[in-house]
């Protein structure tokens, strides 16, 4: 009975990345198999932690996030836990020996949200560090399985793929996070006189993550490329989306790419990789 248990919090996990993420869950499902679930277990305690400080704002958040951090540990310790997202990711973090550290670092940039910041650079890049590189660090865990050498090859590019789509993410957001919730990511900028100059600072350094990105994504597993090559590639189209939206309007409306054309990108992705032998 302790597989179906387990079966059914990963069979949870899926179901969040589903309703959260059809861009991530496309991602996922061109992954081999054997990876299906082991990420779907990362996505759904990421995305429920992100729920916390983003969404919960009748709750005490700090109160939330402390539990659940508390319970993170007590559940990646006994190996076990009744809460399905956390029993998911226990098995992930435990199969697949994911570092206390990088668990660390994400519950921390979380903690960094319950509090309005006036982020300067160090912690810019700390904030993304712990809320986007670390998950494609654990992520790289999975895909390497076991293969010290290999993640260490890949690890950079695993984190500069992250910072990208994080980064995106705050451009995507910008009106949102400052509206909803008081919060300007990128240094030294004013949402009110956010400018055509800052907005191509910003695109010129995501730019560079991604090309970054790029490299160490061809060196994967070929198990593995595919999924992330595809979200690479949407986040790639959304990327230059935004940098062809004045900066203006990206502080009205929140740019993203319809389902038709994210259909399109896994047709073209999955044809791209069906042909290649490499």
């Amino acid at each position: 009975m302790m597989q179906l248990f387990n079966q059914t919090a990963l069979e949870c996990s899926k179901l969040i990345t589903e309703r959260y993420s059809t861009s991530f869950t496309l991602g996922i499902r061109t992954l081999d198999a054997k990876f299906h679930f082991p990420i779907y277990g990362i996505y759904g305690f990421v995305r429920y932690a992100d729920e916390i400080v983003d969404t919960f704002h009748d709750f005490d958040k700090k109160f939330l996030l402390d539990k659940f951090r508390h319970d993170t540990y007590e559940a990646i310790s006994q190996k076990i836990s009744l809460n399905p997202v956390l029993h998911a990711f226990q098995l992930v973090v435990n199969q697949y020996q994911i570092e206390r550290e990088l668990i660390d670092a994400f519950l921390h940039s979380m903690e960094m949200d319950l509090t309005p910041q006036d982020y300067t650079e160090n912690l810019y890049e700390e904030y993304i560090y712990g809320s986007a590189e670390v998950v494609g660090l654990m992520c790289l865990r999975v895909f390497c399985e076991g293969d010290s050498a290999m993640f260490d090859h890949l690890k950079e590019g695993a984190r500069r793929l992250g910072s990208a789509f994080q980064k995106v993410n705050f451009l995507r957001d910008l009106k949102s996070d400052f509206m909803e919730r008081g919060r300007v990511y990128f240094p030294e900028v004013d949402f009110k006189l956010f400018s055509k100059e800052a907005k191509c600072h910003i695109e010129a350094d995501i730019q560079a993550d991604f090309d970054a990105a790029n490299t160490a994504i061809q060196q994967l597993p070929r198990t593995a490329r595919m999924g992330v090559h595809l979200a690479y590639v949407y986040y790639l189209t959304l990327f230059n989306k935004i940098k062809d939206t004045p900066a203006a309007r990206i502080q009205e409306e929140r740019i993203r790419v319809p389902d038709f054309q994210k259909m399109t990108l896994l047709a073209k992705t999955y044809l791209q990789f069906k042909w290649s032998s490499v």
